[in-house]
Parts: C-alpha cells; structure tokens; sequence
C-alpha cells in the first residue's frame, strides 16, 4: 500500500509500506494492504510504520526507529485509508 505523511510545513514521507499504525481516539489502530476504507481522527502519539517509503531528508530528525519501524510522534492529526493508500495528515 502507499504513504503519504504530510504536515503544514511539508510533505514528510512517500512510498511504499507493509503497514501502518497510528494513534485513534479510540485507541491504536494498525492498517495493512486492502485494508477497508476509513476516515479517522488522531491523538497525541506515534505513527509506526513498515516498509520502503522514503522519509524527506530535511525531516529524518524528527523520526526514530523501534522494532524495526519508524516512528514519527505527533501531537494530533488524521487519516484516511482508500483503495490501499494511506494519507496522514499531522500537527
């Protein structure tokens, strides 16, 4: 499936990835491929992801690594998930 994480300032990732966590309302949720369509809200916490996406080199600062992910914190945001793509919009 793809990625898009963007924020106001920039986009900060692209590409191709296994899976996909992130931080809902209701709780951490994970996404994998075909994944049914969703439209969320998110909190304060990590979007975990795995897979080749490339990370935009002026913001690899802001993203670790843990388990074999990377792991961006964020303060809030949203998702959507359609026809296997992935855009994080984040705060």
């Amino acid at each position: 499936m793809y990625l898009e994480i963007i924020s106001p300032e920039a986009s900060l990732v692209k590409g191709n990835v296994e899976s996909v966590t992130v931080p809902g309302v209701e709780g951490e949720f994970q996404m994998l491929n075909n994944h049914a369509a969703i439209v969320s809200i998110l909190e304060k916490g990590k979007v975990k992801f795995k897979g080749d996406a490339t990370i935009a080199e002026a913001h690899k600062k802001n993203f670790t690594q843990e388990d074999g992910q990377w792991v961006l914190y964020i303060n809030s945001g949203t998702v959507e998930m359609n026809d296997n793509k992935v855009i994080v919009l984040v705060d």
